[in-house]
Parts: C-alpha cells; sequence; structure tokens
C-alpha cells in the first residue's frame, strides 16, 4: 500500500534549499562570532578597568603564584619570564595597558551592540576596525611569531567577511 503524499513531510530539495541552509547557517555563524567579540570585548574592557584600579602589584602576586606552582621554583624558563615581566612593570605601562584594554574593549562592545542592533552604520565602521585590527595583529605576528596572533587575524578576518556579508544582505530602510 502506498502512502499518500500528504503524509509524508515535505522536505525541501535542491539548489534552493541547499542556499537557504547555507544562508542560515552563514548568519548563525555571523551572530555567534560576533556574541564572542562581545564577551570578550566585555571581558577585555574589564580587565583594563581592574588594571587601572588596582595597578601591577596584584598582577606580580599573581604571576608569582604561578611561576611558583609551575615547578615549585623559578627555574622553568616561562616562569621565570613571567616573573620578570610582571616585575618590570612600569607605572607608565601599567596606564598605557589599562587604557589600551578598557579603549579597545569599549570599541569592540560598541560595534558589537550595533551591529546586533542592526544598526548600519556599524557594518562598514566595523569592517574598517576590524581591518586595522587584523593588520596591526599581523604586524606584531612578524616581530612576535605568536601562534595566537596569528589564530586571532584568520578569525576576525572570517568576521570581516561575515559582517561584509550581512551587510550586504540589509533591507534598503533598516534601523540607523
Amino acid at each position: 500500500m502506498a502512502s499518500s503524499p500528504a503524509a509524508k513531510p515535505q522536505v525541501a530539495h535542491g539548489p534552493d534549499a541547499s542556499h537557504e541552509r547555507f544562508e542560515r547557517l552563514a548568519h548563525e555563524t555571523f551572530e555567534g562570532a560576533i556574541l564572542l567579540k562581545g564577551i570578550f570585548a566585555v571581558l577585555e574592557a574589564a580587565a583594563g578597568f581592574l588594571l587601572w584600579l588596582t595597578g601591577p602589584t596584584p598582577i606580580l602576586h599573581l604571576v608569582a603564584r604561578l611561576s611558583a606552582l609551575r615547578l615549585g621554583d623559578h627555574s622553568d624558563w616561562l616562569a621565570a619570564t613571567l616573573l620578570r615581566a610582571a616585575e618590570s612593570f612600569s607605572m607608565q605601562a601599567e596606564h598605557f595597558f589599562a587604557v589600551y584594554l578598557m579603549a579597545h574593549g569599549l570599541v569592540k562592545l560598541s560595534l558589537v551592540l550595533g551591529l546586533f542592533r542592526r544598526k548600519r552604520w556599524a557594518y562598514p565602521t566595523s569592517i574598517v576596525v576590524m581591518s586595522m585590527f587584523v593588520v596591526y595583529q599581523l604586524w606584531r605576528f612578524h616581530l612576535t611569531h605568536g601562534v595566537g596572533l596569528l589564530a586571532l587575524s584568520v578569525f576576525d578576518s572570517v568576521l570581516v567577511a561575515l559582517i561584509w556579508r550581512e551587510w550586504r544582505r540589509l533591507p534598503a530602510r533598516s534601523a540607523t
């Protein structure tokens, strides 16, 4: 006995269905990446604020404890390097990093909020700012060879492409 066509769920097939799934996946990836950027922006701004409030002493104590836990002494190269860096953290460097972290975090947070609210100004501004971050990160990677900078640059580059894609898909009369 054959089942009637109405009994089977209608599943879209073909190029239109594939395109629709891709569009949904791209949009969800955009939203997830923006959410991650927003979380890290809040953490970054909070870290800058805490550094500004507390100064480098808690950082020195934290690094000293982590260094001591690493091998029980300071003979470990990584532990010793971190401890030396923390000890040489000057007041000028403290203020620079505190202001940098707060500003960097707050700029990214404002862009993320604009993107989530689909504000038209946030798309080109985010593309420019994120592209500048990528250029800076790649320059720092060239100097330090830090793999984390390269990974962050790849993430930010994909994010720029997703922002561009979402910007092109905005309705003509989107919120400003």
